[in-house]
């Protein structure tokens, strides 16, 4: 460091807690050391705070949690720990699953008893691998409950929006009965009432206040805990990125901090929380640890760009190891490219029309390659397997009108909204009938045609023998519980047809700093560094790099956080579970 740099930073401004990142595991560390007694400070890299959070379906997969048992799915821990170790396998770890296992309950007890945080249950959502030992057909999800934005005053402009691709006009839609209304509007009239009156109150709230009030999903959990922790007092920079962790002694003790008045001595007499979400936008990490991208750039995230990968190299610069020996380094997901109006590209994730009847998914040749109603994980694996090496990893995803106009196919929303606008901009591709769609496509024209007779001769009848669409409960929740005698398969029949084509994406990454079960990382050694913690997408995931639910970022991130906290308060965690009798119900 040069004698210039040294008299550019200001006079150290000291805090207890440090904590750099404003995802859900950020603030869950923040908010949880503020309500024990630690003076914190959150720092954020982007000019907006919420991370992935503010952008994600806000889902946290936390099993025995309060508002399971309130209703009455009762299990002991043996159930989950039995499903991740069929799941997760060898890369199973026993002493960080066991802490999230038992501390996730108590974390969503914390937040709804003494914070601003209240939830939604999902108990109708199950695990990802339903014939799986120990897998749940539902009560192990739980979500932030709607908020109102005007609770957080002027604080709001810092919240980031809801991602523009998958909201309609900025308004944010949460899974389940919100998305069904909508998806149902033009079918089903209590449905089409449910959509107009939410579509009325945001372009109200547009009008008068600039931006959608009422939150939903990820926005919803980060206004929450941003509620929580300004309750509290911390305090909360943006465009604050840090450049380097301070040490003492071996001990993590601060940061040096970059704003609009320069460089600042931040000191953390406790340590420095990193969640700074992973790298999905770390060109040289992906090109590293993502077999599918040779250069880094051949993978498109559907994360904020400013996820760097700042937290795994601040934890490297002090002795930290990153874990690079998980067989998924990120959470795959298939993204389609969305032109935009500026010139730039968006990357639109494909979660939810998959699994509705009347799509499936090929390669250029012509062909299925998986159980599309399955996790976007497992779409993705099976994509990475189904295309020779040395070719770009893509597929299509092939439907007809009907579906199109019932279900939506990416960023082409269904009716009553225009196709025009995704068919002239090149995102959608359409054809009187296959052939024409698949010179459209470049896919093998032949096959195609061959694909989709064999797939309508089985979908008349509901069934799919090629891959089992509709063969679990997730399958099942993914279609349409009105198509019978299977909600995941129809045939694909009414002309004019179309596809989207969709590339590597993901919703963040596993590969993290290796932490140990109270979300201290740890050195090469395998030692803890003293004051220093991660969470969230910093710390490497619990789940070894496999994807058994989905809520497997997130509950963890809270979680992990929530026990971060307590160790940096010097406060034991707590050793019972919560009693559900004891909360107030959402508001």
């Amino acid at each position: 460091m040069t004698s210039a740099t040294q008299t550019a930073i200001r006079t150290a401004t000291d805090c207890d807690l440090l904590v750099v990142g404003s995802g859900a595991g950020g603030l869950s560390a923040a908010v949880t050391a503020a309500e024990l007694g630690l003076r914190v400070v959150v720092v954020e890299k982007a000019p907006v705070l919420g991370g992935t959070t503010a952008w994600s379906g806000g889902w946290m997969w936390i099993p025995r949690n309060p508002l399971a048992v309130e209703a009455g799915f009762v299990e002991d821990a043996d159930a989950p720990r039995r499903y991740l170790h069929h799941v997760l396998g060898a890369q199973a770890d026993p002493e960080r699953l066991d802490a999230f296992l038992h501390q996730g309950p108590r974390m969503v007890g914390f937040f709804r008893s003494r914070t601003a945080l209240q939830f939604i249950d999902g108990n109708a959502i199950p695990d990802f691998h339903g014939h799986a030992p120990g897998a749940a057909p539902g009560g192990r999800s739980v979500c932030a409950a709607p908020f109102d934005a005007r609770q957080l005053g002027a604080r709001l402009a810092d919240l980031r929006r809801p991602l523009d691709l998958v909201s309609l006009w900025g308004m944010g839609i949460a899974a389940g009965a919100d998305l069904r209304h909508f998806l149902h509007a033009m079918r089903a009239w209590p449905s089409f009432v449910h959509a107009a009156k939410r579509v009325t109150r945001h372009l109200a709230d547009l009008a008068l206040h600039g931006r959608g009030q009422h939150l939903v999903a990820g926005n919803a959990l980060v206004a929450r805990l941003l509620t929580s922790a300004l309750d509290r007092g911390v305090e909360l920079r943006v465009s604050s990125p840090v450049r380097r962790l301070l040490r003492e002694g071996g001990r993590v003790v601060g940061a040096v901090v970059a704003g609009a008045a320069g460089e600042t001595e931040l000191r953390a007499g406790r340590g420095v929380v990193l969640a700074c979400g992973g790298f999905p936008h770390d060109v040289e990490r992906m090109r590293t640890l993502f077999p599918h991208a040779p250069t880094g750039r051949e993978h498109w995230s559907a994360a904020p760009p400013e996820n760097t990968g700042d937290g795994l190299r601040l934890g490297e610069s002090v002795g930290a190891e990153v874990r690079t020996d998980l067989p998924h380094a990120g959470a795959w997901a298939p993204v389609s490219l969305v032109p935009r109006a500026d010139g730039s590209t968006g990357h639109f994730p494909h979660l939810i029309e998959r699994g509705k009847p009347g799509l499936i998914a090929v390669t250029r040749d012509g062909r299925r390659f998986v159980n599309e109603a399955g996790p976007y994980h497992d779409f993705m694996a099976a994509l990475f397997s189904a295309v020779p090496a040395g070719e770009p990893v893509q597929a299509w995803l092939v439907c007809d009108h009907r579906f199109i106009r019932r279900y939506g196919l990416g960023h082409a929303k269904p009716a009553p909204m225009p196709l025009g606008p995704s068919l002239r901009s090149g995102y959608l591709r359409r054809g009187r009938d296959l052939l024409a769609l698949a010179e459209a496509c470049g896919i093998d024209a032949a096959a195609l045609r061959s694909t989709v007779a064999a797939f309508n001769a089985e979908a008349r009848h509901g069934r799919d023998p090629a891959f089992g669409r509709g063969a679990t409960p997730y399958n099942r929740m993914q279609g349409d519980a009105a198509q019978q005698p299977n909600p995941c398969v129809a045939p694909i029949e009414h002309g004019p047809f179309y596809a989207v084509r969709v590339v590597p994406g993901s919703l963040g990454t596993f590969a993290g700093l290796r932490t140990d079960a109270s979300a201290r990382v740890l050195g090469s050694g395998g030692e803890p560094i003293p004051g220093l913690y991660a969470a969230g997408n910093d710390m490497a995931s619990v789940m070894g790099g496999g994807y058994p639910s989905g809520g497997i970022t997130l509950g963890p991130a809270m979680t992990f956080g929530f026990i971060a906290g307590h160790h940096a308060a010097g406060v034991a965690l707590p050793t019972v579970d919560p009693n559900p009798d004891s909360f107030p119900h959402a508001d």
